[in-house]
């Protein structure tokens, strides 16, 4: 997918921007609202063109916006070109002002602002082309575009090409385009992007990670109405374990006499632990060490509100196999967090953290293989399995992350419905109410892939799925399958799930390991 010439960006900007206008004089005036998809209701008509309208709106607003990167673009080039070549740096920051001025004051905004178009400009005119050709066809928004230019800053021209490709190329996987960038909440995207270039960075998780935790912080800052921000940069695992420590116990205090919301609790619980710990009346608790106390070893835990003791937060660590021996240092996956070092999830699983559920996965394909610790009783393995199929709440958009989230049955059992995992789903509060209140309805799901939705309207709306991906196979094991198997055909590093024979992983340590599904 190239991107397109000036003649044929614009004649599909003017047939998008005339469908746009016929959807809002339908849904606004009601013109035309007989020939609508409201089956012969007016009224039904003029309320889906206003949703028609609304869509169009977006790919309307992608259009312009990839015009607007181009003429920005275009103008920095002829600006250039119009003072002649520069022989000193002070001459090239000139020139750079006088651009950045021109375009702050022809899009009536800061500066700063029109400094940072024109890098995203830049970037995606010279580097970025599958980006923005999406963003001129109206595939994709601004706010997409923008994530993808953040996501491959600090990557060279194949790392940048490759993530790119990942989303938006066209051998993108079936898995992707079951939910295509252009349908994720930018948010989400970001989160997805992110993970995918964690997992492919050139430089190891563990190496940045080494050089990040030296920058780890507690930070003060008044705000207004006699209020202040605490906020702490910490290592993902503790940072996880104190979240999801405080959001259990916060949800056991909740009751028909709990007047607070979820999000007080959590604040208040947060500021109980830390002032009841580590006083200067509390000796009890040593804070000179770097590892600090988790929220399950502090003795601050029967200080809570209501004196509620704080219940374990199971939070789930997927760990590629090789990755747990030591063999690999590929990330592991923490649940509501994303990639980890492999050494920090071997740290969870070693030290025996019982808030952490190790999930191991399957060295041909990536996909999950089984759930360790004690989650033997079916309906609890359910709902871990659950957790670690949707990630989140299945509703488009939602970030409700699956600690906050409930098993509920997508076909009810009183209609027929079984306690099956294609059967259910963990949507959040509110969109547990969503489907139970109104005429949203899950649709079908299976054991790696959560429900979409269906709207009143009948609109159908696919949900985010995980990406799982063959994880790296270490040289020596490659080395050994190559004697047993004449061609492997790796990919850096990788093995397709289908070019792996069942019979590989009876080598050495991986005899036993289940047949892959």
């Amino acid at each position: 997918m190239g991107i397109p010439g000036v003649d044929e960006a614009v004649e599909a900007f003017e047939a998008a921007a005339a469908e746009f206008a016929a959807f809002v004089r339908r849904g606004l005036d009601g013109q035309g609202s007989g020939t609508g998809s409201g089956g012969g209701d007016p009224l039904r008509g003029q309320a889906d063109a206003c949703l028609d309208g609304l869509g169009g709106s977006v790919r309307v607003d992608a259009m312009v916006a990839a015009f607007r990167v181009r003429l920005a673009a275009a103008y920095a080039g002829k600006a250039a070109a119009l003072d002649g070549p520069v022989r000193t740096p002070g001459e090239h920051t000139a020139q750079e002002m006088g651009v950045v001025s021109e375009v702050a004051c022809a899009l009536t905004v800061s500066e700063r602002s029109a400094s940072a178009l024109l890098a995203q400009a830049h970037e995606l005119t010279t580097a970025l082309p599958l980006t923005l050709a999406a963003l001129q066809s109206g595939d994709l928004s601004w706010q997409h575009a923008r994530v993808m230019v953040d996501e491959t800053t600090g990557l060279d021209a194949a790392g940048a090409a490759a993530l790119e490709a990942r989303f938006l190329g066209p051998d993108v996987p079936d898995r992707a385009r079951e939910c295509p960038v252009g349908e994720l909440v930018p948010s989400r995207f970001r989160a997805k992007a992110r993970t995918w270039r964690e997992r492919h960075h050139p430089v190891s998780i563990e190496k940045r990670h080494a050089r990040s935790v030296l920058d780890r912080r507690l930070e003060y800052v008044p705000d207004r109405d006699g209020m202040a921000w605490l906020s702490a940069y910490l290592p993902a695992d503790r940072a996880a374990g104190i979240w999801n420590g405080i959001t259990a116990t916060a949800r056991a205090l909740q009751g028909p006499a709990e007047t607070r919301t979820m999000t007080q609790l959590r604040a208040d619980i947060a500021a109980k632990l830390l002032l009841s710990s580590g006083t200067a009346d509390d000796t009890s608790v040593d804070v000179s060490t770097a590892d600090g106390v988790s929220a399950e070893e502090s003795p601050g835990n029967d200080l809570m509100a209501g004196r509620v003791p704080s219940p374990a937060a199971q939070v789930l660590v997927t760990v590629p196999v090789f990755a747990l021996m030591g063999l690999t240092d590929e990330p592991a996956t923490l649940d509501g967090y994303g990639p980890i070092p492999a050494s920090m999830a071997r740290s969870l699983v070693a030290d025996g953290a019982g808030s952490f559920h190790r999930v191991l996965t399957d060295p041909r394909n990536g996909a999950p293989l089984e759930i360790g610790r004690q989650s033997y009783r079916v309906p609890a393995a359910m709902r871990q399995w659950l957790r670690m199929r949707d990630g989140k709440c299945p509703f488009p958009g939602c970030n409700n992350h699956s600690l906050d989230n409930e098993a509920d049955h997508l076909l009810a059992w009183a209609d027929g419905g079984t306690t099956g995992i294609s059967n259910l789903g963990q949507p959040c509060p509110k969109h547990h109410r969503l489907k139970h209140t109104t005429a949203w309805t899950p649709t079908a799901a299976s054991i790696d892939k959560p429900p979409g939705w269906t709207s009143p309207t009948g609109r159908h709306y696919q949900s985010e799925h995980q990406d799982w991906e063959p994880p790296h196979w270490p040289p020596h094991i490659m080395d050994e399958l190559a004697r047993h198997e004449p061609d492997p055909s790796p990919v850096d590093g990788r093995l397709p799930g289908d070019a792996l024979p069942d019979d590989a992983l009876r080598l050495g340590p991986f005899a036993g390991l289940p047949a892959a599904t």
